[in-house]
């Protein structure tokens, strides 16, 4: 162990560590990890624990140039300083607690014993997921004192890896919606610009990771919700293939629409977290049994790329966006990727309506229980209400239509994956909007008739099935995010994952970290 590691008291408090700021020298950092990934990370003098991406935190635990302890306190000090202004994670444990598995960690490595590439690293949870003996209250007052018993399926294995729970990152209510309010914990704020929302359902996951109040994320995404604030807080956001991670669903044939996924501050910190989460398990009757592919370095030129848009018209679009996307795609034209526009065949008006009635018929099974209740109802948000009740006239033939209908979409799009390894279109149909804001009720002149209208483009990708990640491409004039959605075949999560790499070696976007005070 280093001096740097060795001269600090493991009891010190977290104040005390502010005080000496947490600074790692990158002679240290380099010369004692060696090259490869650190061969990339160039590391200012003043670099600071919470700036090291999560595979170089995890190299430097694992070879003992930080202690888990000092890790511990410097992500609770920077989460101290900043989650009172932009309420990222929630149900944050006691930080004696915290030190005190964190010092558990550390006496674990001292003799030998090595828990995974998360040992001793701290980690909050998606507040839709169950993490035992923490509060999952969905962003809803009716769970609000839901107190988990047992850990959901890819939390168990974040477990097994050593992470280290620290607390919850914020929701919308039930997770419904793209912008992350409730009535429990308030409102999650943009990391570039607290006046700004951050999304969701994964708003606090994305800015807490934004803001380096984490290491790495988990998210879950049935209607963008891993690709809207992803894009809108600068990170990687990764919905991947149906059944790649598990989900313990009581309906666990007919629940497929929300999966899952990882987020990171880059692709290499993302597709780590992700092959920690999937894999099959036998409680999980449409898990898949394949695992991912080892990564490879690929370059841009053996790829070709669909570029979707808005749909040749159909999706309203906020000025700019388009062409923040485009002109993030043709900056790579030198390094010989080939982007051509294209259009599925088919009705969007009816991708939409098949939409609306599968979200409907889902919602409404998952809470008609608590909908029931007429107190319960009472404290939902009109949003929630509105879910159920659009599902409890559905009948079984509507369901069995719309399955036909989402099956057409699929095949539509593997047509025009015959042509493209992959097909993108933006990440959202607006900029990130007032935090205030429940959503907006308008794109240009157009009304939306829903609250989740305005984010029609994410569903695309949502319905097929299929593997999606969220890209930036940079900022607008006015400091706002925006990312850009690109999509592979079923069950091609490693070679889009390989493509991302590859993006993001050719880009600088994500260099632009939250200028904080």
């Amino acid at each position: 162990m280093s001096e740097l590691t060795t001269n600090k008291t493991i009891n010190s408090s977290r104040r005390a560590f502010m005080a000496t700021s947490g600074k790692l020298g990158a002679a240290l950092i380099t010369t004692s990890l060696g090259a490869g990934a650190f061969a990339k990370t160039k590391l200012k003098h003043s670099t600071s624990i919470t700036e090291l991406s999560a595979s170089v935190l995890s190299k430097a635990i694992k070879s003992r140039q930080v202690s888990c302890v000092e890790v511990m306190q410097a992500y609770l000090a920077r989460i101290e300083k900043y989650n009172p202004i932009y309420n990222a994670i929630v149900s944050l444990r006691n930080s004696d607690e915290l030190l005190a598995q964190a010092k558990t960690a550390d006496a674990a490595l001292a003799k030998g014993e090595y828990h995974g590439w998360m040992h001793g690293m701290p980690h909050a949870v998606k507040d839709l997921s169950d993490v035992s003996g923490i509060v999952t209250t969905s962003g809803s007052p009716i769970l609000k004192s839901n107190l988990a018993k047992a850990d959901t399926i890819f939390v168990e294995r974040l477990r097994k890896q050593g992470a280290i729970f620290i607390g919850k990152t914020n929701v919308p209510e039930f997770g419904l919606g793209s912008q992350s309010y409730n009535s429990v914990f308030g409102v999650t704020r943009n990391a570039y610009n607290p006046a700004l929302c951050a999304g969701g359902s994964s708003g606090g996951a994305a800015s807490a990771l934004a803001l380096q109040l984490l290491p790495v994320a988990d998210g879950s995404d049935m209607m963008g919700s891993l690709r809207n604030p992803a894009a809108y807080n600068n990170v990687i956001g990764f919905r991947p293939s149906q059944g790649r991670v598990p989900y313990k669903d009581k309906n666990g044939f007919y629940q497929q629409l929300g999966y899952e996924g990882s987020m990171g501050r880059n692709v290499e910190d993302t597709r780590l977290l992700l092959e920690t989460m999937a894999g099959y398990d036998a409680r999980v009757p449409l898990s898949l049994r394949d695992s991912l592919a080892s990564s490879r370095p690929a370059n841009l030129s053996e790829f070709k790329v669909g570029w979707m848009g808005d749909y040749n018209g159909h999706l309203e679009m906020e000025p700019g966006i388009l062409d923040m996307c485009t002109s993030a795609l043709s900056g790579l034209n030198g390094e010989g990727l080939v982007v051509e526009d294209c259009i599925p065949n088919y009705d969007f008006n009816r991708l939409w309506q098949t939409w609306l009635t599968l979200r409907h018929w889902t919602i409404a099974g998952g809470a008609k229980g608590l909908y029931d209740n007429p107190k319960f109802r009472a404290l939902m948000k009109p949003e929630a209400v509105w879910e159920i009740e659009g599902g409890l006239d559905i009948t079984g033939l509507e369901v069995y239509k719309a399955g036909i209908a989402r099956t057409d979409w699929y095949n539509s799009l593997s047509t025009l994956f015959s042509k493209y390894d992959f097909l993108a279109l933006p990440s959202a149909q607006v900029f990130a909007f007032d935090a205030d804001l429940h959503w907006p009720k308008k794109i240009n002149q157009k009304s939306m008739e829903s609250y989740h209208h305005w984010m029609e483009v994410v569903v695309g990708g949502t319905l097929t099935g299929c593997p999606v990640i969220n890209l930036p491409v940079g900022f607008d004039a006015k400091g706002r995010a925006m990312g850009i959605q690109v999509m592979a075949p079923m069950g091609e999560d490693a070679k889009l994952l390989d493509f991302a790499a590859a993006y993001e070696a050719k880009t600088d976007y994500l260099s632009i970290r939250p200028s904080l005070s």
